[in-house]
């Protein structure tokens, strides 16, 4: 049986929230969270990279932790919280990490932007003041070609300098 006459796998629906947003989609069982954002949401900032949870770059919070979205059924979710690149700003501006990953060279390429600012974010949520080993750590299963984690590092420790309150 080739693909044009297989039968189609059942959807499903399934309601959480994106970004602060209720969501409901239809999905079938086998459809993971990164694909249903891109696809489904249209939300492309998680990027697409490995398929095997090795890479990072497909990072998002859900309920507040980080997990690799092309590991994570999308019927899963149901009922839970996703946050995305796209909702990591609140307003115009951007958040922080945006900025400082800016302002200190922290994005080259930009492929593995999203999936470290995710797992910033997540780290800064729970250790506002971490030291550059905890950093190192906590993004140390996003991988980046471009960069040499240096300036990543760098943009990190600032920015928590700043959502501190403190100069940078």
């Amino acid at each position: 049986m080739n693909d044009s006459t297989r039968p189609a796998s059942p959807r499903e629906p399934c309601e959480f929230s994106v970004n602060g947003e209720p969501v409901a989609i239809a999905c079938a069982a086998h459809v993971t969270l990164l694909e249903a954002l891109r696809e489904e949401l249209g939300l492309t900032g998680t990027k697409h990279g490995c398929e095997l949870g090795e890479c990072g770059a497909c990072t998002v919070l859900l309920d507040g932790a980080s997990v690799l979205s092309c590991l994570v059924l999308a019927q899963t979710c149901a009922g839970r919280q996703v946050e995305t690149v796209e909702g990591l700003a609140d307003g115009p501006g951007l958040h922080p990490l945006q900025a400082a990953f800016a302002d200190l060279g922290g994005s080259q390429c930009g492929y593995c932007t999203p999936g470290m600012l995710m797992s910033a974010k997540q780290l800064l949520a729970a250790e506002p003041a971490p030291d550059r080993a905890r950093i190192r750590e906590a993004i140390g299963g996003n991988l980046c070609r471009c960069t040499g984690y240096q300036q990543i590092v760098d943009a990190i420790a600032h920015a928590a300098a700043v959502m501190r309150g403190e100069p940078a």
